[in-house]
């Protein structure tokens, strides 16, 4: 591949794993409990639950604050600290339900920053995390990349890591401007830069010498030197 550009990285990405699947949902209240449902777990073990949750309880907030607790603990045991995220899961429900002049869905219309605001008012979503339900919502065409997403850029020395995560974060951000500003377009590299972080890219024992990426990638040839 020729010098990194984030376009050039997603096409080779995309060539090398397809398209990658989005999540089940573009429902904003959804994309929360998705966040929610079940903590570290994989993207496999987390749909798992998150069709449970839609099947035997309901992802309304009025559903889920109806729900037997022992059954949101069940759900929830797909990841670790699963009573926890119960608790959590309930929590988003007493937010949405009572708190949200509105509805969630019009505040993520409006402008960015409030909506913003007020999606971090949920247990467990931060900044990137609000972003990120902007993004798969089709609110915003905003990058929010994940902790895999990151080392993927850093590693190609698209951004530089910062000693700060805030800051390393607000650069990757940043790069979105590289890409067409459509959701959908923005959503392809946000997940396929996950999908290679967690598949080739990994933090210990990279497989660089099956990456796509490897020609253009500065840490890869810093390695392979050693």
């Amino acid at each position: 591949m020729a010098e990194a550009t984030l376009p050039r990285v997603v096409a080779a990405l995309r060539r090398h794993y397809g398209r990658p699947e989005p999540p089940p949902t573009r429902d904003p209240f959804e994309l929360i409990l998705w966040e929610n449902v079940a903590y570290l777990a994989s993207p496999e073990r987390r749909l798992e639950a998150f069709t449970e949750l839609r099947r035997r309880v309901g992802t309304t907030p009025e559903a889920i604050l109806a729900a037997r607790p022992e059954t949101l603990v069940g759900i929830a045991r797909r990841g670790i600290l699963a009573s926890s995220f119960a608790e959590k899961l309930r929590a988003c429900a007493a937010v949405a339900a009572d708190d949200l002049e509105g509805g969630l869905e019009a505040l993520v219309r409006g402008p960015t920053d409030r909506a913003k605001r007020a999606l971090r008012r949920f247990p467990s979503i931060g900044e990137p995390g609000a972003e990120k339900i902007l993004l798969f919502s089709g609110a915003a065409p905003l990058l929010a990349p994940e902790s895999n997403g990151l080392r993927v850029l850093t590693r190609l020395g698209l951004i530089r890591e910062e000693t700060s995560y805030a800051r390393t974060y607000a650069a990757a951000r940043a790069l979105s401007d590289e890409l067409p500003a459509r959701p959908e377009k923005v959503q392809e590299a946000h997940l396929l830069l996950a999908l290679h972080g967690r598949t080739l890219c990994k933090r210990a024992a990279p497989l660089c010498e099956a990456c796509p990426l490897a020609s253009s990638c500065a840490y890869a040839k810093a390695r392979s030197r050693r």
